[in-house]
């Protein structure tokens, strides 16, 4: 496979994020059209540099601009319509463009920005955390989010009787009192019965 000029192979970050993926070349001067995994694109928007995975199997077929996982520095980042354009550095035209079709785009954790404001938080930094009520009953482990709208919903999985269940529980100050990240637990005002 003939890598294209310009992608620096690299290796994956360990904390790095799946953020979203090219959907096609967009205008004749090499830029990319974008889908974003997020409704807040902040971080694709923010980052300079992203690292490209080719798509997965069953979406690879024709894909050969590159192998593995190479890193590109962006130029930039904007929206357009209703979805995100970039340049990145090592394209130049549309075919160079058109060969990236379906690469995932992935960013370290640690270059996301900050988080706006304390009880503001990315949901990839709550998945994994425990979730305890304030008797002190363990409710489960946060496995999933999900936005409704208005509010996101904690998706915790937990046993009970050898089963594996799944319980929700609304994001919104009136049913979590703390996220306490460092120490990976999220404390709500909700019972097991609920």
């Amino acid at each position: 496979m003939a890598q294209l000029p310009g992608l620096e192979p690299a290796v994956l970050p360990p904390d790095a994020v799946e953020l979203g993926r090219v959907q096609e070349a967009w205008g004749i001067k090499g830029w990319l059209r974008l889908h974003s995994h997020s409704a807040d694109p902040e971080v694709l928007l923010a980052a300079k540099r992203w690292f490209l995975i080719p798509p997965e199997a069953r979406f690879a077929r024709g894909f050969d601009a590159f192998s593995g996982v190479v890193t590109v520095v962006v130029d930039e980042v904007k929206t357009h319509a209703d979805g995100l354009v970039a340049r990145i550095e090592a394209i130049a035209d549309r075919n160079a463009a058109e060969a990236l079709k379906g690469a995932r785009i992935h960013v370290a954790r640690a270059d996301f920005p900050a988080a706006k404001s304390d009880d503001e938080y990315y949901w990839v930094d709550l998945l994994g955390l425990d979730v305890i009520n304030r008797e002190g009953v363990h409710l489960g482990v946060v496995r999933d989010l999900l936005s409704t709208g208005p509010n996101s919903v904690l998706c915790l999985e937990y046993t009970e009787d050898d089963k594996t269940q799944e319980r929700m529980i609304p994001f919104v100050s009136v049913y979590v009192d703390q996220v306490d990240l460092p120490g990976k637990r999220i404390t709500v005002d909700w019972q097991p019965d609920y």
